[in-house]
């Protein structure tokens, strides 16, 4: 099982605009450096905090890293004219020449469709018609009477894991049709990644990754809340990893408040 890094795009709270992006460079770095195996990054816009666009994120990720995976986890679709967005994903996949991995999901927060404009009750549809847009265009095929002419080596676009929480139905679509599967920490409980990992498999699902694990090893750790957490002692962090790798996670990914080199070392040293 491998361990990587889930992070929410927004500066600290210091950050100032003449600073540009190094923050999130230099991250990408020292994350590299320690040996995890990728930076995922979220996606959110209209919650009361700045945040970056995903692939903006990725880009300066991009420029402080040359060997790991870069995933965002997950792409609200349904935000996004899928045309333009398939543009985008494309152009980020030649950008990170093959290192990306595309979570996308249908969203699950009414204020980031209000500011966007889209239609939160009809989220799911639209998921899936905007879905078919974008895989059609990275194949080469025609819509609305145009087509994407792709970079050598991004044909087919990139790598696509679909995100579910619990959704039966959805995580057999993830195993049959994509990728792999995309599950939440945050919001998914113990019964529920074991029931969809079941499901998973049986449908011949390839990659299983659990994301948005809140990881506080200090002492005195606060929860934030995550159903599935390691915000506890370094030795129940293992035996937590232990039993997602039992459960059969070929990835975690950790979203860690305190982003020292300190304290990702020791998130590090969990397992080998």
């Amino acid at each position: 099982m491998r361990l990587g890094i889930a992070i929410i795009a927004r500066p600290p709270p210091e950050q100032q605009l003449a600073s540009g992006l190094r923050w999130l460079t230099d991250f990408g770095t020292a994350v590299e450096k320690l040996g995890f195996a990728g930076i995922w990054v979220t996606d959110s816009m209209g919650r009361g905090r700045p945040t970056l666009d995903p692939t903006v994120a990725l880009g300066a990720l991009h420029a402080g890293t040359s060997r790991i995976e870069l995933g965002i986890g997950v792409l609200q679709v349904p935000l996004r004219q899928p045309g333009e967005l398939a543009h985008r994903i494309q152009s980020l996949n030649m950008l990170l020449a093959g290192r990306l991995r595309l979570g996308v999901g249908a969203g699950s927060t009414r204020a980031d469709f209000e500011l966007a404009g889209a239609d939160y009750d009809q989220r799911f549809a639209t998921f899936n018609r905007n879905l078919d847009v974008m895989r059609a265009l990275w194949c080469g095929e025609r819509v609305n009477g145009s087509s994407l002419i792709a970079w050598p080596g991004t044909e087919a676009g990139p790598p696509v894991f679909i995100g579910a929480w619990r959704n039966a139905n959805t995580i057999e679509r993830a195993a049959r049709e994509f990728d792999g599967w995309i599950a939440s920490g945050q919001h998914s409980s113990w019964e529920d990644v074991e029931a969809g990992m079941r499901t998973f498999r049986a449908h011949g699902g390839k990659r299983a990754i659990l994301t948005n694990v809140h990881t506080d090893l200090s002492d005195g750790a606060s929860s934030h809340g995550g159903k599935i957490n390691l915000e506890c002692t370094p030795d129940e962090a293992r035996e937590r990893l232990q039993r997602l790798q039992a459960i059969g996670f070929d990835d975690v990914l950790l979203l860690c408040q305190d982003r020292s080199e300190r304290h990702l070392n020791s998130v590090r040293a969990l397992i080998p």
